[in-house]
């Protein structure tokens, strides 16, 4: 008897400590339904960074910015992107009256234009050149309400505005304010993070001229109509074309050119251009004259008479030259004037356009 009760005694035991085991385990994941005074719901605020330059300035490759405008002709525009690095960007615009090239350089806190080219029909990279003696500062950091700063004609510009919303077709921004100020005039420019200038208000003696980005258009070229000219021998003339030239961002001119003297219209117009025939450079210069350079394959290549050397010569010149809206073209091979069995220019010595013996093909 005393043997039963011991056993039963040591049973109840095992029962009541594992009881108390189990209720041990239980109580870590009960007690974590309930926070504690440590566990936060909500994340902490962050503190947003302030905005930079970069922010604003995003003009994007190969994208065209249609702006409408209001009080004047001229407002409407739109701007093509020539050129882009990291720090540079060279942008072109059209009012349909003109074209203007500016090259902007965001560099040391400040949104800078080093170059303004106005009526730039040619397509050339100025963004290494050396930059204007007057260089306009549209941005300048702190991007904060009251910075400011004298341009070089004496207007005043600062930031007057810190998120302004601007009403435009593609939609509602918060933008920084930057207004200049002259005696006669006011200008209040409208920036957005991540697009740019988003509107321009210029007020001067009771009137207002406007304009304001109404679509950004992706992965279009810029598209430029050329004429281009090609010697006929049978009839002692040259024959010119209108082509279309398509240049997206960052695309060299010189390439764009070979590629189409080489492209050679119907009627059996004879080549400018050899095969293997390179241009290795292609500009307008200080001297208001434009330079092209040819690979010694121009002359290896040619396989012509004097008179049809010439009108080689002069299907090249008056294709640079108008291009460029100059009368001068100097023509060298490998950097030397140019020199054949027919034809010997000295330096410095030029060709000019003459287009009295030129007829469109039709």
């Amino acid at each position: 008897m005393k043997k039963l009760l011991l056993i039963i005694c040591m049973l109840l035991s095992l029962v009541f400590l594992s009881s108390c085991s189990n209720k041990e385990a239980v109580r870590p994941s009960q007690e974590a339904v309930k926070p504690t005074k440590e566990v936060k719901t909500t994340p902490p605020e962050t503190k947003a960074e302030p905005l930079t330059i970069k922010d604003y300035y995003s003009y994007k490759e190969n994208t065209k910015y249609v702006y409408e405008g209001q009080g004047n002709e001229y407002a409407s525009y739109n701007v093509s992107i020539d050129y882009k690095s990291e720090n540079s960007v060279q942008i072109r615009s059209n009012n349909g009256g003109t074209e203007m090239v500016k090259v902007l350089e965001n560099k040391d806190g400040e949104l800078r234009i080093l170059q303004s080219r106005a009526e730039c029909y040619y397509r050339e990279n100025l963004t290494q050149q050396v930059p204007s003696k007057n260089v306009e500062i549209l941005l300048k950091e702190p991007l904060a309400l009251g910075t400011n700063w004298t341009l070089e004609d004496g207007r005043k510009r600062s930031i007057s505005k810190m998120e302004v919303a601007i009403t435009t077709p593609m939609g509602i921004y918060k933008t920084l304010e930057v207004t200049t100020e002259s005696k006669e005039s006011k200008t209040q420019d409208y920036y957005a993070p991540n697009i740019g200038l988003v509107k321009s208000v210029f007020t001067s003696n009771g009137s207002e001229v406007s304009s304001t980005l109404i679509k950004l258009e992706t992965n279009v070229p810029l598209i430029q109509t050329v004429k281009f000219y090609y010697p006929n021998a049978n009839v002692d003339k040259l024959y010119f074309i209108n082509k279309q030239l398509s240049f997206k961002t960052n695309d060299i001119t010189k390439l764009i050119f070979e590629h189409a003297f080489k492209d050679l219209p119907k009627d059996n117009l004879g080549r400018v251009l050899g095969t293997n025939v390179k241009i290795r450079s292609l500009y307008l210069n200080k001297d208001n004259r434009a330079y092209i350079d040819f690979s010694k394959e121009l002359l290896s290549e040619m396989n012509a008479g004097s008179g049809y050397e010439s009108l080689i010569l002069q299907s090249i010149t008056n294709t640079v030259g108008t291009y460029y809206g100059v009368n001068k073209v100097y023509i060298t091979i490998e950097n030397k004037p140019y020199s054949s069995g027919h034809i010997e220019m000295k330096k410095g010595e030029f060709f000019t356009v003459n287009l009295t013996n030129s007829v469109e093909l039709k």
